[in-house]
């Protein structure tokens, strides 16, 4: 029976693309990717030349159903997000859900996904956690910080460059500026770094040195 199968990608290093993820991309019917120009760089530089369909967050309610079909039909069909595991913070969900209520098999497999390491290196306690992605922007923005100072698990945020001065004084505010934090950027990459302390110290440090890169954002819990 064919399936869909979810390629986790590099991050940022593509020495951390799987011999597995190679295999299954270049023998799948279809790959589906979030943007196939970025894909494109990645596909030519591992020699993968499998017909590539664009699928991203504002039409995957569309081509959902179409997708769905061509698997039931015996297509073998791979999705792929910019970077990391699908459907982390990344179109994914909607097919996966999708081909699970239809009883088509789904394969994840395992690779980069940015929160992992920066959990793991930050040095907050990291057997139980919460992962809250991106919070809202505005609206039930302050009801969650609200809600998170009384979280007492650790707590993993991702965020942009440009909101990151704006988190870290509202977890400052709402956690207390004592509540330890870790700040990673750039995982994998080059300019790779790691900004561990109090919430008032990191704040202080980015406040002086203004980040870049994607970022996860590491909270102890209360």
């Amino acid at each position: 029976m064919a399936k869909l199968y979810l390629v986790p990608t590099p991050i940022g290093n593509l020495e951390d693309m799987t011999f597995r993820a190679i295999r299954v991309l270049k023998e799948v019917d279809l790959i589906l990717a979030e943007d196939t120009r970025n894909s494109g760089k990645l596909l030519k530089h591992f020699e993968i030349d499998t017909h590539m369909q664009s699928h991203h967050m504002h039409n995957e309610h569309k081509t959902v159903e179409g997708i769905v079909r061509q698997i039931q039909n015996g297509k073998n069909v791979a999705l792929i997000s910019d970077a990391g595991t699908p459907a982390i913070s990344d179109p994914g969900f909607l097919l996966t859900r999708a081909c699970v209520e239809a009883g088509l098999e789904v394969d994840c497999l395992p690779g980069a996904t940015a929160f992992v390491p920066a959990l793991v290196n930050s040095g907050l306690p990291n057997d139980k956690f919460v992962f809250e992605g991106f919070l809202p922007v505005k609206k039930g923005r302050q009801t969650r910080f609200e809600f998170l100072a009384q979280e007492t698990r650790t707590i993993i945020l991702y965020e942009s460059p440009h909101k990151l001065l704006k988190t870290l004084a509202q977890i400052a505010e709402f956690f207390g500026e004592d509540r330890q934090v870790s700040v990673s950027r750039e995982i994998t990459k080059l300019h790779e770094e790691t900004v561990r302390g109090t919430a008032a110290e990191v704040l202080a440090h980015y406040e002086k040195k203004p980040p870049k890169g994607e970022i996860v954002v590491i909270v102890a819990g209360k």
